[in-house]
């Protein structure tokens, strides 16, 4: 998926909660339009956002940033933004950068706006509102195959990353980054947006595509 799609439709009881829905990737080339849509509102008087994250792969800290930004501001005026459904690889990241302290998440558009709707919302996030799912490894034979093909002293990161993605496609950023930091792949310390980035870059961004690229190969 290229670029950034944006939209805005109304809900709640009073049609006064505004839904940004977002697809693609939200990086520094693409949050400016994103930024502008939620700009808008604001200008506007609508202070209370969701912004429906459901068809984005991907947030790098300028995407995260607009968010952590704006959310002052809008509690400030008695409103709040909210995020729902975000993907379990971007789920992750959020979690890591510790970001559900300040943002709080929901698992579906309908409960976001039930908490509008019943006066919940505009308290800072204290707690985690969803939890994400402890992935295990399914197939370590895979990674082991794999890497035999690739030495360590020959393969290069994005090689590493490639190998334990596609090895372990249900696998997020921050998974594939505790696989490399192993005795196997040389103790490689790889930051999890890195290793978004990387795995953008080779096509591998989504879960979808990791599992369609190892179809292809097996």
């Amino acid at each position: 998926m290229e670029g950034i799609q944006v939209s805005v439709d109304k809900a709640g009881i009073s049609q006064d909660i505004s839904i940004i829905r977002v697809g693609g990737y939200i990086d520094t080339t693409t949050s400016a339009e994103l930024e502008r849509a939620l700009d808008s509102l604001l200008k506007a008087g609508v202070c209370r956002v969701i912004i429906d994250l459901n068809n984005v792969d991907y947030i790098s800290s300028a995407g995260w940033g607009i968010f952590i930004s704006e959310i002052k501001g809008i509690r400030e005026r008695g409103g709040d933004l909210l995020l729902a459904r975000m993907m379990t690889d971007v789920y992750e990241v959020f979690e890591l950068l510790e970001f559900h302290y300040i943002l709080k998440s929901y698992d579906s558009i309908d409960a976001a706006v039930a908490d509008f709707d019943q006066g919940e919302s505009g308290r800072s996030a204290e707690v985690p509102i969803k939890e994400v799912e402890n992935l295990e490894p399914k197939d370590i034979h895979a990674i082991n195959e794999a890497f035999d093909m690739a030495p360590n002293e020959e393969a290069t990161v994005e090689d590493k990353v490639r190998v334990v993605a596609l090895a372990n496609p249900e696998w997020g950023p921050s998974k594939i980054s505790k696989e490399l930091n192993t005795e196997r792949f040389g103790f490689l310390r790889v930051g999890t947006l890195t290793i978004w980035k990387m795995l953008r870059d080779m096509g591998l961004g989504s879960r979808q595509q990791r599992q369609d690229m190892r179809a292809m190969e097996d």
